[in-house]
């Protein structure tokens, strides 16, 4: 198979980029990536050196340069992993969010429908449901539940995956869905919240906590969100949601100490400030679905995630002090300039 990753030197995509590599040594792995402030080519250093992958910088919204790419490689498979994703961006400029994330997919699942029905699967988030009050433990985010929106970036984001059915139900293209909850592990960009709280603790800098840190949210190992989405890529049924959750709930402020304690760092480093607009209280999936049809569950406690986190960003220092200084901005042209 042939398979186009978008977003691919973000975050979730170059993690699955290395276990798709890892997992499918015959595969030939395409990334298609914008390389906006959050993708960074220097997190695919290894896979740049693996003769099935290949490396594009491209906007997911050029239509002409999308159309051309899958005239040319003929892709099997997209997944979509680019998209704006950052709640306070989506704040002060909601309209990028909607040409990538609404426009960008919309482009893609074209290029799909013209190039013989490549199967399509569209990563997603659980923000597109809204938030579950505090009090309500009994209370997940199950498949059913009504997107209920709360920023410009999970608007868009919902707005993408019924685009997405849109086009299952109008056109018969191939698609899938996975909604998954936050996020964790190596690459993370330093400016969400675990990678962020690690840089600055280890700098003996002020941690910035929004409101009163007890919002609460569901993590997910980044390795169990890669295998889900392999399983829902190959064995997934054509037009179907899948919830991925990793039922490891935590308040932000319980992260943040956590954190602390891990690095030996005082709580006195904590500082609270003015919350977010908008704010979701809490987030958490039920998985049930995935685990039922495709045998799916997290394998990674918070515990032992978190260890191995911090651990990462311990041993590499260069990569997200590359990031904080802006130089990580300088790779590709180290890399392409004489190409």
């Amino acid at each position: 198979m042939k398979i186009l990753i978008t977003g691919g030197a973000g975050f979730i995509g170059a993690n699955f980029v290395y276990h798709m590599l890892e997992k499918y040594p015959d595969y030939d792995i395409v990334c298609l990536d914008k390389l906006t402030y959050a993708g960074n080519l220097s997190t695919l250093e290894k896979a740049l050196k693996n003769p099935k992958f290949k490396f594009v910088r491209g906007d997911i919204a050029d239509k002409q340069f999308v159309d051309k790419l899958f005239e040319e490689e003929k892709f099997d498979a997209c997944v979509n992993f680019a998209a704006e994703s950052h709640v306070d961006r989506s704040i002060e400029d909601p309209q990028i969010f909607l040409i990538t994330n609404i426009i960008g997919t919309q482009v893609l699942m074209d290029a799909c429908r013209a190039n013989g029905n490549v199967r399509f699967h569209q990563v997603s988030t659980d923000e597109v449901y809204g938030d579950l009050p505090l009090d309500r433990p009994d209370l997940l985010f199950t498949e059913n539940t009504p997107i209920h929106t709360s920023s410009p970036y999970s608007s868009s984001k919902a707005g993408a995956d019924l685009l997405v059915l849109a086009y299952y139900r109008t056109y018969g293209l191939p698609v899938t869905i996975s909604r998954c909850s936050n996020n964790y592990g190596p690459y993370h960009f330093p400016e969400k919240l675990i990678p962020l709280m690690i840089s600055r603790a280890l700098a003996d800098e002020s941690l910035p906590v929004y409101g009163d840190g007890k919002n609460v949210r569901d993590w997910l190992y980044v390795e169990d969100h890669c295998r889900a989405i392999d399983l829902i890529l190959h064995k997934g049924r054509i037009g179907e949601v899948y919830n991925v959750g990793g039922h490891n709930e935590m308040a932000n402020i319980d992260i943040v100490k956590l954190i602390l304690k891990k690095l030996g760092k005082p709580e006195s480093l904590i500082t609270y400030v003015k919350d977010r607009k908008g704010h979701d209280l809490r987030y958490a999936i039920d998985p049930t679905k995935i685990h039922n049809e495709l045998g799916w569950l997290p394998e990674t406690k918070f515990a032992d995630g978190i260890e191995k986190t911090i651990k990462w960003y311990l041993e590499n220092k260069k990569w997200w002090q590359d990031i904080i200084s802006g130089e990580y901005r300088n790779y590709y042209e180290k890399m392409y300039s004489d190409r």
